[in-house]
């Protein structure tokens, strides 16, 4: 919404072009925001769950932003300039990047409470 509120902004004051530029985007958004509010907000609820338990929720962002900007890549190939190409390359590289930062970091967490706890256990 922010998006569309700063586009008709801009566009009142003669910076932007205005084409694109109408308040059926804020609607559309506002109406989306109503209605996933809550279901997305469970999903970030779910990934706090520390743990493996959690983990599948944590990597949706990465995943949506690698899938995203693949398809864009697919559908700006036909001529996109260098910038916009070494742009959404640069997301899916970070994409991928993160997504083996958290399951390496959640792996990591899971061995080493696991060795703890199979070293607690001889003890007493």
């Amino acid at each position: 919404m922010a998006y569309y509120l700063t586009k008709e902004i801009l566009t009142s004051l003669g910076g932007l072009d205005s084409s694109g530029a109408n308040s059926s985007g804020i609607a559309l958004w506002g109406v989306l925001a109503f209605f996933l509010g809550a279901p997305l907000g469970l999903l970030g609820n779910l990934a706090q769950v520390p743990g493996i338990g959690g983990l599948f929720f944590r990597l949706l962002v990465p995943l949506v932003a690698f899938y995203e900007t693949s398809m864009r890549l697919e559908t700006e190939a036909r001529g996109p300039s260098q910038v916009v190409l070494g742009t959404w390359t640069t997301v899916r590289f970070t994409a991928v990047a993160v997504a083996i930062a958290m399951v390496s970091h959640t792996v990591w967490g899971w061995w080493r409470s696991r060795r703890i706890r199979s070293a607690g256990v001889g003890v007493g």
